[in-house]
Formats: structure tokens, C-alpha cells, sequence
């Protein structure tokens, strides 16, 4: 803006110094001149009177226009200085009003019209989505995030914003959505139990209207969705491990169904739309996903960890302790999301990680990258918390060439010294 105002007011001045502006000066005092000649003067004493009055009036109209113009070129002059020293004030004092000025952005590639899709991802702003945000955007995108920032924050995309190629909507998917998109990934809802069972109504209705409307709008403008589905379809699986034809051992009226029975719902309209409106679906099933970006207190066994090793605090396993997980870092995952997307493959697919820990062992694996010793308090265990969780991936390899490739201990390393440095931004 301060540039705008200087190079506005220089424009004044110079303008005011121009031949055209002299010569309408000069035009009017010799209208006025004429005016004077043309006018019948009586003779003797009493027209030099009239003479002289004539003079004073020319004289005082030419010093109160110099009197004038010469006023209004130092106030010109003195607002120019005062905002050539501010805007030099500011530039030395705020980094941050010159990144404003300036922003960088990450490195993009430049696509084709042809090439370059119109995406649109509900849920954006989360940890999954802002990670997939950041590799569409640099594989050169357009990219509108929709989210309600229930559990997404701003700042997971705040690099993107005023890019010609992003947009953020502050918008709740249990709303329609008016928009014209190629693809859609539809990641929008709360993920964490502690979040999920917060407003249970609110995580059913995101899951099944919210998906009704995604559906909706991929039908009318023809575009191919994505919906992000869960292991928690399977529930508490007696099968492992858990292949997608397995049809799961869910509780339907316990603490965790408003998100698992919303998901097999969600799941259910997929094919429906796909079935009776020819809308061309994904599905994608995650099993248990951790890295920077996740919210340090949302409940999940990873964040938990990590946390109370940092802090210095007791690590809470519930009990026996035995009960097995799978993990996978945050970039195996967005692959695995673009693969199915792009691919032709339309029915359910895992994507997790194969290999299975205890609590326990985990536990150990986080206090090492840490280097903590914390004593481990076990407590009592959830209402219908699963005992054993993991993947088969065949059908994901197999159709998408994918399988994860970040080991455990490099996702915690990255994951821990993204904690740190989100801690030391909270003491600050």
C-alpha cells in the first residue's frame, strides 16, 4: 500500500507541473482579462477609481490561486515524505509486514489446462488433508479446501493462502456445496475418539449427510470421489489379518459406532451413487496414521506417547498392554490416496502398514527416539477397544503398486521433533 500512495502522489505532482495544467491557468486569467477589457468604464476620476479596483481584484485572485496551488503542493509534498519514512519505519521493524508484501510460496509445477485438475478436499485444513493439500498444490493443481476448523486449524495451510491456485472455504459439508471440481476427496470429519465421541450427533450427521451432499455434487458435475473411510469398519475384528472382504465386528450402539457405523454408512451411499447414478467412486480404508500436524491432545495412542515422553510425564497404556496396532507415516499414506484416486481400481482398499506392535512395544520405540525412561501406568481398557488391528495390503499392491515405505522409527524421529518445536512455540 505504501508504494501505491508514493507513486500516486508522485503522479500529482508531476501532473501539476504539466504544460496542460499551465495553459488552463493561463486560459482563465485571460477570460478574466477580456472580462474586464469588455466592460464599459466611465471617464475622469471616476473610472481610474474603478481602474484601480479592477487591479486590486486581478492581483488578489492571482495571489490567492499562487497562495493555493502552493498550499496544496507542500501538503502533497509533506504526506509524501511522512509515508516514504513510514513505509522505511516498517519495512526495518516488521518482517512480517514485508512477507505480506512479498509472500513466498513453495515451488509448484506448471501444468497444462489439460493436465491440471480442479480439486476439491473437505476436511483440508486437517492433518491428512493438509498433507495432501501441500502435494497437490506442488504437482500444480487447483486445490479448494472446504472445512468447518472443528478439528482443522488454518495454520496447516496458512503457506498456500493467496496462491492462484488455493482457495479456503470456512464451510460445514452437512451444507450443500456449490462448486465446479474434477475431483473430490471427501476427508471431512472428526477422526480421534476423543474428538468423534465429543458431539457424537455431529459425527454421524457429517458422515452421512456430509456424504450425501459430496455425492451430490460429484453426480451434477460429473466429477470421480474419494471418500476417506476407516479400519474401524472392521471394528473389533475376529478375522487377521483384515482383508477387505471381511465385514467387521462392530458394536451399533456403543461409545465408538457414531464414527464406525458412520463410516459403513458413508461407505453404503458410495456404492449406491455409483450403482444407480453411475458416480465413478474410491474408497479408501486407513488404518492407524501418525506425523506432523497431528493435534497434540486428540486422544490417539501416537500423540499420547510422544507427548507425555516430552513432558516428562507417566505413559498411560491401557490394559493388558498386548494389544496390537499398526502405524503409518503421514507421506505413505497421501501416495497411497493419489494412487487410488488416479487408478482404476473402484472398489474398497487398505491402506496401512503391516507391521504390528504391542502397546507396550510401541511404547518402548517412542521413549528410545526420545530418550526418556518414563514410568508406564496401565489403566483400564475403553468400551469396545479393539485388540488387534492390521492390514492386509494385497489388493492395494496388486492394483495400485503401493505399499508404505517410511520405517517406524524415521515417521517418530520427524513426528517427535515436530512436538518439540510445537511445544516450544507454547511456551513462548
Amino acid at each position: 500500500r505504501m508504494k501505491v500512495y508514493s507513486k500516486s502522489l508522485r503522479g500529482v505532482l508531476y501532473f501539476s507541473r504539466q504544460p496542460f495544467v499551465l495553459l488552463v491557468i493561463f486560459i482563465s486569467f485571460c477570460f478574466i482579462f477580456l472580462c474586464l477589457m469588455t466592460m464599459k468604464f466611465p471617464t475622469g476620476d471616476h473610472e481610474r477609481m474603478v481602474m484601480e479596483s479592477q487591479q486590486v481584484m486581478v492581483s488578489w485572485i492571482s495571489a490567492e490561486v499562487e497562495k493555493s496551488v502552493n498550499k496544496e503542493m507542500n501538503e502533497l509534498q509533506e504526506r509524501l515524505r511522512f509515508l516514504e519514512e513510514d513505509a522505511v519505519f516498517k519495512k526495518g521493524k516488521s518482517h512480517r509486514d514485508e512477507v505480506l508484501i512479498e509472500k513466498k510460496y513453495p515451488t509448484v509445477r506448471v501444468l497444462s489446462e489439460g493436465e491440471r485438475k480442479r480439486i476439491l478436499i473437505t476436511g483440508g485444513a486437517g492433518f491428512v488433508g493438509s498433507h495432501l493439500v501441500d502435494r497437490l498444490m506442488r504437482d500444480g493443481h487447483e486445490v479448494t479446501v472446504a472445512d468447518n476448523f472443528f478439528t482443522g486449524r488454518k495454520n496447516n495451510v496458512e503457506q498456500w493462502i493467496g496462491h492462484e491456485n488455493f482457495e479456503l472455504l470456512n464451510h460445514d459439508v452437512v451444507s450443500p456445496l456449490m462448486i465446479e471440481v474434477d475431483q473430490i476427496y471427501h476427508l471431512a470429519s472428526p477422526a480421534s475418539p476423543v474428538k468423534y465421541m465429543y458431539n457424537p450427533i455431529k459425527t454421524i450427521k457429517t458422515n452421512t449427510m456430509g456424504t450425501l451432499n459430496m455425492l451430490g455434487l460429484a453426480k451434477r458435475v460429473k466429477a470421480r470421489i474419494l471418500l476417506a473411510s476407516t479400519s474401524e469398519i472392521y471394528g473389533d475384528p475376529a478375522m487377521h489379518p483384515q482383508p477387505e472382504e471381511y465385514w467387521g465386528n462392530v458394536n451399533p450402539i456403543g461409545p465408538r459406532a457414531c464414527y464406525d457405523e458412520g463410516k459403513r454408512v458413508a461407505e453404503t451411499m458410495m456404492y449406491a451413487y455409483a450403482n444407480q447414478e453411475n458416480v465413478d467412486v474410491r474408497v479408501a480404508r486407513i488404518f492407524n496414521t501418525y506425523g506432523p500436524r497431528m493435534h497434540m491432545y486428540d486422544g490417539r495412542v501416537v500423540s499420547n506417547f510422544v507427548i507425555q515422553s516430552l513432558l516428562g510425564k507417566k505413559l498411560t497404556i491401557y490394559a493388558p498392554g498386548n494389544q496390537t496396532r499398526s502405524f503409518m507415516y503421514i507421506s505413505d499414506l497421501v501416495e497411497g490416496l493419489i494412487l487410488l484416486m488416479n487408478g482404476n481400481y473402484s472398489l474398497p482398499v487398505n491402506l496401512g502398514n503391516t507391521q504390528e506392535y504391542t502397546m507396550l512395544e510401541f511404547a518402548h520405540i517412542v521413549q528410545t527416539v526420545v530418550g526418556s525412561n518414563n514410568e508406564i501406568k496401565i489403566e483400564p481398557t475403553p468400551k469396545d477397544d479393539p485388540r488387534r488391528r492390521r492390514p492386509d495390503i494385497s489388493k492395494a499392491k496388486k492394483y495400485l503398486g503401493w505399499k508404505p515405505v517410511v520405517s517406524l522409527e524415521e515417521g517418530i524421529q520427524r513426528t517427535v521433533q515436530y512436538f518439540r518445536n510445537e511445544l516450544g512455540k507454547k511456551t513462548q
